[in-house]
């Protein structure tokens, strides 16, 4: 089951210490110091939700099957071999398992994120 209660989460608005610190591994960390934030929402039957923030400064990732919607914020991201996508507040982004990506992000960027399959 998805949920069993309906409520609303107030994402944007939302203080940064309601989301709890999601360490990068140092290795991750390409500039700056950025402090990265997740309050999960659901996670269960092939699919994770919930809420994450990532503070100005340069990271790299691999992603996972995942459908987004940033709420405040701007950031690049740099798929390796592919796009560089530019994003800001009401963009819905897509990004497929595996890719390589590298985020710069210019004003702390926070995103309602689905994540398919996430094992």
């Amino acid at each position: 089951m998805f949920t069993d209660t309906p409520r609303i989460i107030p994402a944007a608005r939302l203080d940064d210490l309601s989301l709890p610190t999601t360490p990068l591994e140092p290795a991750q960390v390409i500039s700056g110091d950025p402090e990265v934030r997740t309050l999960p929402l659901h996670r269960g039957a092939g699919l994770a939700v919930g809420v994450w923030q990532h503070g100005t400064g340069c990271s790299t990732d691999v992603e996972a099957d995942e459908v987004f919607v940033v709420l405040a914020g701007r950031a690049t991201i740099e798929v390796d071999g592919g796009a560089t996508l530019e994003i800001g507040p009401g963009d819905v982004g897509m990004l497929p398992a595996g890719a390589r990506t590298t985020w710069t992000v210019h004003e702390p960027l926070r995103k309602v994120y689905l994540i398919a399959d996430p094992g």
